[in-house]
């Protein structure tokens, strides 16, 4: 279906010549002298060549503001009784016709032909886009994600002296559909500004529920098209940057014509079309089953909560989810930088086993607290579990055995790989703005004990952890996309992590699960991950994280200021088991 988006009426310079004189003054005839200034798009120059003034320059104007980005050449046969006019249109689109034209003395003369021929008893000219507004933006399963619809768009009048009751109103009336519109959320919307104000848009449905608001004092409304996901409750911050690129493709498809119109702007005659064609979908990545599932996950928790999801086969992204107390601070599932907490012992145990200061099977200590310099590191209420293997330490989240790892590694150790994993990595993903993190250099035993446990100056975003995640499940460095067929940029080569690293990671991260700080979660088959607790501000509270491996699908689940990992499990439960049958398979 074509849909007209861009339409300017305009009237044919054709028809201006009729009706303006042209003064002499030079070698030009008169019709020469008007055919170079509108070729030139100069209506000044064309207007000083009438006798009409102000007249004509207005309405020169208007003549080239209406044919929008066209070009006109306007020519001259050689015994002046002709015009050729020659429209170049966006995308090497040509509209060429002649009309008559009659000069006396220093004046173009004849009758007003507005078109060209056989269309000159018609009104002005339009010039407009056709496109496919109802080419949608996809899933990775084809299922619909972002749809063109028609919304009401609801304003209030903020010049109203009845707008304070009117606020409360027309909130009432908003309720049913749009609970976080209030009175007062309005009132401050209005304060300080004139005139009409949007307060909300409306999708059909919930237009059709709310009912007739012009009753309301200062309340108007209007429709228009917009590109929306195609259920209310299917909300993301990776679907906002897909507009722009779903406007490139349904911009290059788009066909154009240029038409007749009557007193009211409706068409009826063709001047020239010029046919369009219907563009593919636009297809990306994302995962609508999982999407829901995400957001119905963080949706249950008060404090700000996230989850991005990562097919590690593809690094197709396939989930982002946060909610409302999260959007509050914009896209920080995608962007917010916090203290990854115990889930950077991926990296650090990465780092030890691949510089050789300790092996897969080494037995080392885990004390309840130990001091490293002036820093005093505490397990979880200083549990201690003396002498035991690398992977229990790490699936019990043992801190002073990461602590006493980190001093042993070399000052861009934990630096280096985290970028193996991802983590630092500044990726260009079209459609999408990220941030992975930050993991500095640690050239003092202090900086190395506070990166080896996730604290101090490294920071991760959940999008970035989950790029981590994705690396070890794929072994090599992931490369996060969006978009079929857009490719994504990184500043950084992409590394392989050997199998005498990745192997036993994920195994603790089984054995996390299956006994270690993850136990509620032990009855998903196959998951493996690693729980996060980030001290921050005066280090009373902490963030609580779990990111984790299952089937073809690594994710990082934040809930801030969660005080401790049990709500970051929690969401990550609700969200596994809910999306239990449309999760990924390698």
């Amino acid at each position: 279906m074509l849909i007209t988006t861009r339409s300017i009426a305009a009237a044919t310079v054709a028809a201006l010549i009729a009706s303006f004189g042209v003064a002499c003054g030079s070698d030009e005839s008169p019709a020469e002298r008007l055919a170079g200034a509108l070729t030139g798009h100069d209506p000044v120059a064309a207007a000083e060549s009438t006798t009409e003034g102000p007249t004509a320059r207005k309405a020169f104007t208007d003549t080239f503001d209406g044919m929008g980005e066209a070009t006109a050449d306007v020519s001259v046969n050689d015994d002046d009784t002709e015009f050729t006019w020659t429209w170049t249109l966006p995308k090497d689109r040509t509209v060429t016709y002649r009309t008559p034209v009659e000069t006396s003395g220093d004046h173009v003369t004849g009758s007003p032909t507005h078109n060209p021929p056989p269309l000159q008893a018609g009104g002005p000219q339009r010039e407009s886009d056709q496109k496919s507004f109802d080419t949608p933006v996809t899933d990775r399963q084809n299922r619909p994600l972002l749809t063109w619809q028609t919304v009401t768009v609801v304003s209030l009048d903020a010049g109203k002296s009845e707008s304070a009751e009117s606020a409360s109103a027309l909130a009432g009336k908003l309720k049913a559909v749009a609970p976080e519109v209030s009175a007062s959320s309005i009132r401050a919307g209005l304060r300080g500004k004139q005139g009409p104000q949007t307060v909300v848009a409306l999708r059909a449905a919930d237009a059709k529920r709310v009912g007739s608001l012009e009753r309301i004092d200062g309340v108007t409304t209007r429709t228009e098209g917009r590109l929306l996901t195609a259920e209310k409750n299917l909300r993301s911050p990776a679907t906002s940057g897909l507009e722009e690129h779903w406007r490139t493709v349904v911009d290059a498809a788009a066909g154009a014509a240029v038409t007749v119109v009557n007193a009211d702007g409706e068409p009826t005659s063709d001047v020239q079309k010029f046919p369009g064609r219907t563009p593919a979908p636009v297809r990306t990545t994302l995962d609508v089953a999982l999407t829901q599932a995400a957001n119905d996950a963080v949706a249950e928790e008060k404090r700000p909560a996230m989850i991005v999801a990562i097919r590690p086969s593809t690094g197709g992204i396939l989930a982002v989810a946060q909610n409302s107390a999260a959007d509050e601070d914009g896209p920080i599932a995608l962007t917010g930088l916090y203290a990854p907490g115990s889930t950077f012992k991926t990296i650090t145990t990465a780092s030890a086993l691949k510089a050789g200061v300790t092996t897969a099977n080494a037995r080392l200590a885990c004390p309840g607290t130990q001091t490293f310099g002036d820093r005093k590191i505490p397990n979880e209420d200083e549990f201690d579990l003396g002498t035991v293997p690398l992977h229990t330490a790490f699936a019990r989240s043992c801190n002073t055995t990461m602590a006493g790892l980190s001093t042993r590694l070399g000052d861009t150790d934990l630096a280096d790989t985290a970028r193996t994993f991802g983590l630092g990595v500044d990726y260009t993903v079209p459609g999408l703005t990220t941030i992975t993190g930050k993991v500095p250099t640690a050239d003092t035993p202090a900086k190395k004990v506070e990166s080896g446990i996730g604290q101090g100056a490294v920071t991760a975003s959940p999008f970035g952890m989950a790029v981590v995640e994705a690396s070890l499940a794929g072994r090599k460095t992931v490369t996060p996309t969006l978009i079929d067929g857009l490719r994504t940029g990184s500043n950084t080569e992409r590394a392989t992590i050997p199998a005498n690293v990745a192997t036993p990671i994920r195994s603790a991260m089984r054995e996390a699960v299956m006994s270690g700080t993850a136990t509620s979660l032990r009855d998903i088959p196959g998951l493996g991950g690693k729980t996060g607790t980030a001290e921050f501000g005066d280090n009373k509270h902490s963030h609580g994280w779990f990111a984790g491996i299952v089937d073809d699908l690594a994710f990082a689940t934040l809930v801030v200021g969660g005080d401790s990992s049990t709500p970051a499990l929690k969401v990550s439960g609700d969200f596994l088991r809910d999306a239990e049958g449309d999760l990924p398979i390698a």
